[in-house]
């Protein structure tokens, strides 16, 4: 996508502020009613995370 302001991108790897989990990014999405991008990780398929509960390395 051009011209995004998400802070991660696809395949990159992150931590999950809650568990200390290093994850990879599968997908992410802007959620536009609420103004913020969501994120599908690897380990978790089945799962989303926002920005604000992820952290770089």
């Amino acid at each position: 996508m051009k011209n995004s302001n998400n802070r991660y991108n696809h395949g990159q790897t992150v931590n999950i502020k809650q568990t200390g989990e290093v994850v990879t990014i599968l997908k992410w999405q802007y959620v536009k009613n609420m103004k913020r991008y969501s994120y599908i990780v690897k380990e978790h398929p089945g799962t989303f995370y926002f920005e604000e509960e992820l952290q770089n390395l």
